[in-house]
């Protein structure tokens, strides 16, 4: 024990050391190094396990991804058996996630056994998108992607569709039509898609307060469904992607991914200020199985009404230890599945001749909120227009996205009748506005 304690102490102190000297080398502050341990390897498990069953990466390319947030990533110890992946860090952390057919991959925190009873049936792939390459986009894209390779920007794929036709998509090394590839953030907007489809069953009021019952004795009370989609609650959330801020503890500690966003207090007034949380995202989820019974009933929910019409076959909504989806991070969907979503913001709802949401529903989602500090935002999709200047300048007004971290991004442009898709892992800047108006060009409008 003794001997571990030092170790413990050694490893710390180095770290501090580097960490001074190199912030940039660890990724995060020295005030952060206490909590690097349970994150490193909870981080390396989930993400591991969840590239490796659902996305089939190598070991190699998994730590090369984990090493983008963090060179720490490269001293973990990552291992597969037939359904778990364990990371262990300096033989002090060990952490595990286990993979369920249809669920995919979930961190062991607690008691998991409630997972064990959660179904999810497969479906059927969706015949719907017709492919008609149009050989100078295809050519603009194959284009893009080579450039983004010499770049190292790792764009692992690229999808054009244009009147509901798929008219593009190139794909990086080892990835297919079929991969499932991390979404991130892009998860938010399709659970605003879920309340989207709800509301338009005549299912879910705007108008419910308080939301939760460890709200009703506070200002809390005050907080709408409109206010947690527009991001714009007023709750007090540290976003900061790194060891001790909220979202990591949420993601990757926590048991339930709404126990600390539920927990926290109330610093402006509802509906007044926009600050992006993850957490707002999940209270929507928790929400949702509030409304719906349980987890079970939530899970049916997205696979009866959103992923069976849509014909999301390669598309995993993971949940978290408690068997709550996890809106804010963690859908894994190949990038026709990505794209299939788009179109089905684009088409205003409509898919095969049904309603799947209600036209008037889709309006409002992209419609930019009230707040005093940035309006460019709606119902969790990153709008165009809002704020001056545009989001992206060189793109039509009426464009917004789903986007995530590592720049991932379904843009829908109305006006042109589009969809793009990118997914990729860049831990930097993407241009998407250079690229995307690059492509729009070359789409003739009929």
């Amino acid at each position: 024990m003794k001997t571990a304690l030092r170790t413990l102490v050694l490893i710390g102190v180095v770290l501090a050391i580097v960490s001074i000297a190199s912030p940039p080398l660890l990724g995060f502050s020295i005030w952060r190094v206490s909590a690097l341990l349970p994150v490193a390897t909870g981080l390396a498990a989930k993400l591991g396990c969840s590239s490796h069953f659902l996305s089939g990466f190598t070991p190699d390319r998994i730590i090369g991804d984990l090493v983008s947030y963090s060179p720490v990533s490269e001293l973990v110890n990552l291992t597969f058996d037939d359904s778990r992946a364990t990371a262990t860090l300096f033989w002090q952390a060990r952490t595990t996630a286990t993979f369920r057919p249809g669920l995919g991959c979930t961190l062991d925190i607690g008691d998991t056994t409630a997972l064990n009873d959660l179904v999810v049936t497969p479906v059927e792939r969706d015949g719907t998108i017709e492919i008609a390459i149009d050989p100078k986009v295809q050519q603009a894209l194959d284009q893009i992607l080579a450039s983004d390779e010499v770049d190292k920007l790792q764009t692992r794929a690229l999808i054009v569709l244009h009147h509901g036709r798929l008219i593009a998509e190139s794909y990086g090394p080892g990835i297919t039509t079929d991969t499932p590839l991390h979404g991130w953030s892009m998860g938010k907007s399709v659970t605003s898609m879920l309340v989207g489809r709800l509301h338009t069953l005549g299912k879910l009021s705007f108008g419910d307060t308080p939301l939760f019952s460890e709200w009703a004795g506070d200002q809390r009370a005050n907080v709408r469904l409109e206010h947690l989609l527009q991001m714009s609650s007023g709750l007090r959330f540290d976003e900061t992607y790194a060891p001790g801020s909220d979202s990591i503890r949420m993601l990757f500690l926590d048991h339930s991914s709404v126990t600390t966003p539920l927990s926290m207090p109330i610093e402006h007034e509802p509906g007044t200020h926009f600050s992006y949380s993850s957490g707002t995202t999940n209270l929507i989820m928790q929400h949702l199985r509030h409304t719906l019974g349980d987890s079970q009933a939530l899970l049916d929910f997205w696979n009866d009404e959103l992923r069976r019409p849509l014909g999301l076959a390669n598309t995993t909504f993971e949940p978290d230890p408690e068997g709550l989806p996890v809106g804010s991070s963690y859908i894994y969907a190949s990038g026709r599945d990505w794209a299939r979503l788009g179109q089905l913001m684009l088409q205003a709802g409509q898919w095969n001749e049904s309603t799947l949401i209600d036209a008037a529903w889709i309006d409002a989602a992209t419609t930019p909120n009230k707040s005093t500090n940035e309006r460019a935002y709606g119902y969790q999709f990153w709008l165009n227009r809002g704020d001056d200047p545009l989001r992206w300048p060189n793109i039509p007004e009426d464009a917004y996205a789903m986007q995530g971290n590592r720049a991932q991004i379904v843009m829908i442009v109305p006006s042109r009748s589009a969809v793009l898709v990118r997914l990729g892992w860049t831990a930097g800047q993407y241009d998407f506005d250079t690229r995307f108006s690059s492509l729009l060009a070359r789409i003739v409008d009929e």
